[in-house]
């Protein structure tokens, strides 16, 4: 057998899920190949899974600390507190706020977009800082 031949099936054997192969051809030649699989082992260890059980129980217990509703962005822009640099913020934390009052403006395309709130009640967070881009779904307020 030509050594090119032979090269190109050791590159197929090595490109393909196969381990081992014999070949016996009718010219009486034989080869034989065979190729060290390494096994990878994973190893839980107990402790850090139990830390990660107390980790999740501690986020689900801060999750229902945290109650209120959250009012999420309906589009992708920038979020501004206020109308214009020199003007108040429309919402403060601590504010009551009824639905359809102006909590901010999401500015897209050079269009300000007035976000109304879903929620009536008191303002207990503000999630996204003046000036951030927001993308669609980004928790904006948290009221009670």
């Amino acid at each position: 057998m030509e050594y090119e031949k032979i090269k190109q099936l050791m590159d197929d054997m090595g490109s393909s899920k196969l381990t081992s192969i014999d070949i016996d051809f009718p010219d009486g030649t034989k080869i034989s190949m065979k190729r060290d699989v390494k096994q990878e082992t994973i190893v839980v260890d107990q402790k850090v899974k139990k830390d990660e059980q107390e980790e999740q129980e501690r986020v689900n217990i801060q999750d229902k600390k945290q109650e209120g509703n959250i009012v999420k962005s309906p589009m992708v822009g920038t979020f501004y507190t206020k109308p214009s640099p020199a003007s108040e913020n429309y919402v403060e934390i601590g504010k009551t706020v009824k639905k359809g009052d102006i909590l901010c403006i999401i500015e897209a395309m050079k269009l300000m977009n007035e976000i109304e709130s879903e929620f009536s009640g008191e303002v207990i967070e503000i999630l996204v800082k003046d000036g951030d881009t927001v993308e669609y779904g980004t928790p904006l307020f948290r009221i009670k």
